[in-house]
């Protein structure tokens, strides 16, 4: 699967780069028929606690999966983006079985 990071007016570390691909690629041991994910960083009202959001977006065949959090880090937003996906890929799992 891959993994393309948009970071809205700035530029992201290595470290963060590294950390959302490590995060972003787990959701492909869920489901293998993930093509690609897209995620954009941004910050929302500089002055703002909690300023930081994470979008994620998931292509797979037929349907998109999509989690957009905002949270104190992106490192924090980006893990709950793919919990909420976690929760997305369950659901879209059973609706296939059925």
């Amino acid at each position: 699967m891959e993994v393309s990071l948009n970071a809205v007016k700035f530029k992201p570390t290595s470290a963060l780069t590294e950390f959302v691909d490590k995060k972003v690629m787990k959701v492909e041991t869920l489901l293998p028929q993930a093509i690609k994910a897209e995620v954009t960083l941004k910050v929302d009202k500089e002055h703002d606690v909690c300023n930081k959001v994470a979008d994620v977006r998931i292509v797979i065949p037929g349907d998109d999966l999509y989690a957009s959090k905002q949270c104190d880090t992106f490192e924090e937003a980006v893990d709950l983006c793919v919990d909420a996906l976690k929760k997305q890929i369950e659901k879209l799992k059973d609706k296939w079985n059925k």
